[in-house]
């Protein structure tokens, strides 16, 4: 996990992540990486949560990714919300 201020995502799509949380049926994630390439696999969303200031989610691949690490979940665009 990255010490670099967390940008806040919209409301909307934490909401779709919290829904794919609860469906727990593996879905496409897009993604930057530390790096700052894009990463892309197919994964469940297991937990969405908050810690020191900054939102997470954690994959069923062990990956634990900051929310404003994604660009897409599914069909969802994290730019068009």
């Amino acid at each position: 996990m990255t010490s670099a201020k967390c940008e806040p995502i919209s409301c909307e799509f934490h909401d779709l992540l919290e829904s794919h949380a609860t469906l727990r049926r593996p879905t496409r994630v897009r993604f930057r990486a530390t790096a700052g390439e894009v990463k892309e696999l197919t994964a469940t969303i297991d937990d969405v949560f908050a810690r020191e200031g900054a939102e997470y989610v954690v994959l069923g691949t062990g990956e634990t990714l900051r929310l404003d690490q994604l660009l897409e979940v599914g069909d969802a665009r994290l730019s068009d919300f």
